[in-house]
């Protein structure tokens, strides 16, 4: 396999933008009334770390039913247009034109796309027609370091040919109003909506060389977290408390995916982790026995666009390649299966 460069990333979130307030308000009001329980539990709003998030459509669409026809046919209309933007940007930052491109890996699970979107958004990219289409579903959460890592590993054994990864979330098309469940609480005062995109090469130069990449599932796991398929959309599933499972197996699966590469967790300068939540980011501190406060971008970018799954994890690359990447950073997600993925990165 040849060395593998990232050479470039970008993101994009959809135009409207609504405030942690308004949408605590605007579920008091819809739950309050049917849920004698929801004021213990509208206390997450106020402790999920987030201030602002970005969704797809204005707040009044979310007050009103919907059903899963009328939620995806949103998800087909805003994830093409966030898939084009991300897309476009990547490529120009890199230098790289769309018909320069031989690979797109797209990973997204929060819609249904028959055809993929990067087949929809072709000829609004200027993609060429003899592009081989990887789309990668079910991934959830890990599947930003997930797509990267088959991202890589697609360029890494066909040197010279231009590899785009694009994943894109739309969470908030899955608020619903019916379903009077402490999960459905959670996911309404977690869940944003972006996209993000990744170019990459092999034996060219770039912002870093991927040095290993791998997954990790666990077994009698499929509990923890997904989605169920539903008339009204899709519906959250949490049902088992993630924080405390990430603290007592997260470093020992990064551990073994960094193994395969020939690292240990020690030679890793900075962690960037996927921000399920803000008591997530606390149990993968601790798990990875970094200091309190140490994943601070992760906070940040929670706190500005709230968990918009696959894609977070790119928003926090982002801030960091800002600062200047340390010597080797590793990109780490948790999601459904349940499973952990990472991807090592040497600075370039």
């Amino acid at each position: 396999m040849a060395n593998v460069s990232l050479l470039s990333t970008a993101t994009a979130v959809p135009p409207y933008t609504l405030s942690q307030e308004e949408i605590a308000r605007a579920a008091c009001e819809v739950f309050a009334p049917q849920m004698p329980d929801f004021a213990p539990l509208a206390a997450v709003f106020h402790t999920a770390g987030i201030t602002k998030r970005h969704v797809t459509r204005p707040l009044q669409w979310f007050l009103e039913p919907r059903g899963w026809a009328e939620r995806n046919a949103a998800y087909l209309d805003m994830a093409c247009d966030l898939f084009v933007e991300a897309a476009a940007t990547a490529l120009a930052r890199a230098g790289i034109t769309p018909q320069d491109v031989g690979t797109v890996v797209t990973v997204s699970s929060t819609g249904i796309a028959t055809p993929t979107l990067e087949a929809r958004v072709a000829g609004r990219l200027g993609l060429r027609p003899d592009i081989e289409r990887v789309p990668l579903f079910g991934l959830g959460c890990a599947g930003g370091t997930s797509g990267l890592s088959v991202a890589a590993r697609l360029a890494g054994s066909r040197p010279g040919e231009i590899v785009l990864m694009v994943t894109v979330e739309l969470c908030s098309l899955a608020f619903r109003l019916d379903k009077l469940t402490k999960e459905n609480i959670v996911a309404t005062a977690l869940f944003g909506d972006g996209a993000a995109a990744c170019v990459l090469a092999a034996d060219r130069d770039g912002l870093a060389v991927i040095e290993a990449s791998g997954q990790h599932t666990w077994p009698d796991t499929l509990d923890i977290m997904g989605w169920k398929v539903e008339t009204e959309g899709l519906g959250v599933i949490f049902d088992r408390s993630i924080p405390p499972f990430a603290e007592e197996n997260a470093a020992a699966a990064i551990g073994a995916v960094l193994a395969r590469g020939g690292l240990a967790l020690a030679d890793i300068d900075r962690f960037i982790c996927h921000p399920g939540g803000a008591k997530v980011v606390t149990a993968l501190e601790a798990s990875l026995g970094l200091a309190p406060g140490s994943l601070d971008a992760e906070r940040d970018v929670l706190a500005d666009y709230g968990n918009m799954s696959a894609p977070t994890v790119f928003f926090v690359l982002e801030r960091i390649l800002a600062r200047g990447l340390p010597s080797r950073a590793a990109l780490t997600s948790m999601g459904p299966g349940f499973s952990a993925s990472c991807v090592a990165l040497r600075a370039a």
